[in-house]
Parts: structure tokens; sequence; C-alpha cells
């Protein structure tokens, strides 16, 4: 196969006609195949089934200091729970909150608190003439979703194999008091599957704020979702490189069990500095009791430490690894000597980014969905839905099983290619 951008005109046509009638073909399978979203496949759900029976009626309910799980109290989670969630972060049981079961709807409380209390006793938000967000891209839509919900601007950060755009997020940190956070989803990020250097951790614990209240809102949604054991990758703790240069109020994470346990029933904790911890458990108790702590301890007692949760996601690897290798294979043996995209290679995560010739994503998107294939939205992963370049198509090879998802990688690079020829011949 030659390039396509070294083919004649001619050649690209009699391609063109031959790609037609495989996509015709490929339209009367009346395939129904979802890649929308990184949804957990029902084997990986099925493989927790037995968390169900860690309590059952004649289980004892205490918590180990004392405090009955069924009853009002603890606001902050249980202590088992917290150290659990704590050891997963990377970070120290006194650090972490536990909440319900979506790290999502903690990120969305934070913002509003911001946006209505102010953090830490500055100035609410909603007072304040303009509010921006750095928002490293291709990123994560509904973090993309929750500022822009709010009116916050949003400003593009390139992502890079080691992180952000460092000089540009010091640019805008360090100089510009409207700038109040920045997203990040450090480790196997969504959808590159790129995790944050050494040395861009550190540069983000070293940032100076024009802002005293900003934060950084480091997602770390896949920390503990490695494909591989022997190449996993390394991520430094942030609170911790924030307490040593002397930010230790710059950042809150966030983490769960979504993709862990079960993707509707696990327990999200977020983890912060004492000062913030404080000001944020003020408006906490105002807004409940105490979260499920009845689920805390299903998860404390189906996985018992740390070591429990690494078994664990062992499983959930032997199962997304060969999706991920056959996605990669396709694509490498249908596209790769055609150079018409470019594609990542992660370590883990739950995401492939794949990068078309400028101008193609959307209608690539559109021709797969025709087929039968429905991918998220061409641009999703850009503020305000917008790719510049319209080149950035998102791929999730978790829910499908292997034999779909080998069905769905065909078809997608089917459409690659007709696109991708359309596009030449249009030059």
């Amino acid at each position: 196969m030659k390039a396509y951008c070294d083919l004649t005109r001619e050649e690209l046509l009699k391609l063109q006609e031959q790609l037609n009638v495989e996509y015709e073909e490929a339209k009367k399978k009346g395939l129904k195949l979802d890649m929308s979203r990184g949804k957990p496949s029902p084997a990986q759900l099925d493989m927790g089934m037995k968390l169900l029976d860690a309590l059952n009626s004649e289980s004892d309910m205490l918590c180990e200091n004392g405090m009955d799980s069924r009853n009002y109290g603890q606001l902050d989670g249980i202590p088992e729970a917290k150290k659990l969630m704590a050891d997963m972060m990377g970070t120290k049981p006194e650090n972490v909150v536990v909440c319900g079961n979506a790290s999502l709807n903690i990120m969305y409380d934070s913002v509003a608190r911001s946006m209505i209390h102010g953090v830490n006793g500055s100035t609410p938000w909603c007072k304040l003439n303009k509010v921006k967000f750095l928002c490293p891209a291709p990123g994560y839509d509904r973090h993309f979703a929750i500022t822009e919900h709010f009116g916050i601007e949003m400003i593009t950060i390139p992502m890079s194999p080691t992180g952000p755009d460092m000089d540009l997020v010091e640019k805008y940190v360090n100089t510009d008091p409207e700038v109040k956070g920045i997203w990040c989803v450090p480790k196997y990020s969504n959808p590159q599957g790129y995790t944050y250097s050494a040395d861009t951790v550190k540069r983000f614990a070293a940032l100076k704020p024009a802002a005293e209240d900003f934060r950084i809102y480091w997602d770390n949604a896949y920390v503990i979702h490695d494909l591989y054991d022997d190449r996993s990758d390394d991520l430094l703790d942030i609170l911790d490189e924030c307490e040593k240069a002397g930010n230790p109020d710059m950042v809150i994470e966030f983490a769960s069990t979504s993709k862990i346990s079960f993707a509707g029933a696990g327990i999200a904790a977020f983890a912060s500095s004492k000062t913030n911890l404080d000001f944020i458990k003020k408006s906490m108790t105002i807004q409940t009791i105490g979260y499920d702590k009845v689920n805390q301890l299903l998860h404390v007692r189906y996985f018992k430490d740390i070591n429990g949760i690494k078994e664990h996601m062992k499983k959930h690897a032997s199962l997304m690894r060969p999706k991920f290798e056959a996605v990669l294979e396709i694509l490498e043996r249908e596209l790769g000597e055609a150079e018409i995209g470019k594609w990542t290679d992660p370590n883990g995560g739950y995401f492939i980014s794949f990068q078309a010739i400028p101008g193609c994503a959307k209608e690539i998107v559109a021709k797969c969905k025709e087929a039968g294939l429905v991918l998220t939205k061409a641009g999703a992963v850009y503020p305000y839905g917008k790719d510049p370049e319209d080149s950035n198509i998102r791929i999730a090879p978790s829910y499908p099983s292997l034999d779909e998802m080998k069905e769905a990688a065909e078809l997608f690079a089917l459409c690659v290619k007709l696109v991708s020829v359309g596009k030449f011949l249009e030059k």
C-alpha cells in the first residue's frame, strides 16, 4: 500500500470506488456497536458480583472505630474506606473524604461551591466579572461540560505525551488573576492515555498563581488502571509535591472505584489539604449528614486493602488488554502505510486517541454511525465541542466484546480510508 498522499488522481478514484463497495457491504450487516463512552463491559461488571456477598443480613455492620455503618454520622467517610482510597490515590487517610458513588458529582460540587461561596473565604466566583479555567485538550468532555454549565470561560491548553504545555499553564496561572482552575487527568489521560511526567507534576506544584483561589482539579480517574504489569506508568503524588513546594492548598484530587467495582454503585473520594477540607466540610454538613457508609464498608470488606484492589484490576486488564491490542493491530495494518492517521498506544486507562487528517473527524464519525458504529461526537474532547482541526476521534474499546471490538475497528478503519480519499480528491 502506498501513502495516500503519493497516489495519483486516477489511483485515488479507483480506490474510492473499491472502498465505496466495501462500505455498502458493511452497511448491509446491520451492525449495532457502541463505542461512545468508556463503560465497563458486562464481563467486567460480572467480575465484581461477589462484592455483593461481602455483607448480608447476618453481618457485623460496625466500622473499625465502633460506629454503626447503618446510622447517621461520619461525614468524611468510615476510617477503613478513607485508608483504602488514600492508598489507591497515593496519599494519607487524613487528607481524604469519602463521598457517594461518583467523582464527577464531587467535581461539580467543588465548582458550584466556589461559584456560590468562594474558596476558603475568597470572593464567590458568581460575584466576579469573569472566571477562567484552563482546559488541557484533547480532554474529558464532562469536565468541560461542568465549566461551560457555570458560564466559566475555557482556555484550551495543548497536550503532549508528558502532559499539558506547562509554559502556557505557567503563563496563564502566574499572571492572570481571572484564571481560577485547571482540569487535569494526570494518569492515562482521557482520551490520549498520557501520564504526566515527574517534571510536569513538579512544575504544577511550583506554580505561583496570581489568584489566591486558584485550584488544580486533579481527576486521578485511572490511577490504578494499568493494562500491563511490566510497563505501567508512574505518577508523582501531587499533594506531596505541592506541600514540598509550599503550596499545600493548591490542589484537590479526585478518584473513585467506578471502573473498579460497579460503575453506578462504587465509592468516590477527594483529597486535599486540611485548610481546604475544613472549608469544604462546612458546606458538606449542610448538604448531607453522611454518605452511604454501608457501601463503603461493603467495598472494604470485599477488597480488604490496596493489594486486593490491585489483584482485582489485573482481572480487568486481562479483559481490556486484548481489545486495545486488537484495535492497535487493525489500525496499523489498515492505516499505517496509508499515512492517513496517527493514534496513541497507552499503557492503561480506557481510551485510544485517533488523529485523522484535518477536516475529517466529523465525517468519519458520521460514516461510522451510518454503518452501525456509534462513536463519541467529534469535537467533544475540546472545550465548547470545537476541535480546531476537526481531526480528533476518541476510541473507547472497553464495552464491546472482543469480537465486536475487532468488527468495530475494521469498520472504523474503512471509514477513515473512505473519508481520507475524499479529502485528497478535494485537493
